[in-house]
């Protein structure tokens, strides 16, 4: 498994990366500074995605292996829609992109310019995630702008092997909400959402991770959203 320098959760440094990646301009990473209903209010409206960077913890990990055990058979019944994107991560510390294609790939009306992000969703469109995967670990392109991009807003880059945070991506698809996390075998269906309420929908999610791990502050919630003018 290759390493890759973490990104930071730093909205100027994300939004940078993905317009880099060829991402219209008319999007942007924005910091989600509360979860409460009038905090969420001010947020930019549309809101595409929401990403959450949480702590790897003995509670956490329990928890997903629960999880795992408890959903497998049912997971691997389940009819995904045919176009949501869904990728494993083999990369080490590639979770901030991992997380960011998640967060793109799933809205089609996000316009994505000729580039390292559009060939990559191209070529692995027919791939299964365990391939997609490992497409993004061989593909050059994607790691010269990831680690360029990591350097820049990393404010200590020699301790990235020890890094345990995670990225993970929160999208609306056809109306259920999916957790897409690239350590996990299968896309997470936390029920039933709308245009409307998926914000919302979304920072119950983020409560519940933040709920595992009480005493834990390092949890950070941005959002992929319209670019203020």
């Amino acid at each position: 498994m290759s390493t890759w320098t973490p990104l930071e959760s730093n909205p100027e440094v994300l939004t940078k990366y993905i317009h880099k990646l060829g991402v219209s301009p008319s999007w942007s990473v924005t910091d989600v500074i509360g979860l409460d209903d009038d905090v969420l209010a001010f947020l930019p409206r549309p809101v595409k995605a929401i990403i959450l960077l949480f702590p790897i913890s003995d509670a956490y990990e329990k928890h997903r292996a629960e999880e795992h055990e408890r959903i497998k058979t049912a997971a691997e019944e389940e009819k995904y829609p045919e176009d949501l994107f869904y990728m494993r991560q083999f990369t080490h510390n590639a979770c901030g992109t991992v997380a960011l294609i998640h967060s793109v790939a799933n809205n089609k009306d996000i316009e994505i310019a000729p580039g390292v992000l559009k060939n990559f969703l191209e070529k692995c469109a027919t791939l299964s995630a365990e391939e997609r995967g490992q497409a993004l670990e061989k593909d050059k392109d994607f790691t010269e702008d990831h680690q360029t991009l990591a350097q820049e807003g990393q404010t200590d880059a020699s301790a990235y092997e020890t890094v345990i945070h995670h990225f993970i991506a929160l999208v609306n698809k056809e109306n259920t909400l999916y957790e897409l996390d690239g350590r996990k075998s299968y896309p997470i269906s936390h029920g039933k959402t709308s245009d409307e309420t998926f914000v919302k929908d979304a920072a119950e999610v983020c409560r519940k991770f933040m709920a595992r791990d009480p005493e834990d502050l390092r949890f950070t919630v941005l959002a992929l959203a319209a670019t203020q003018d």
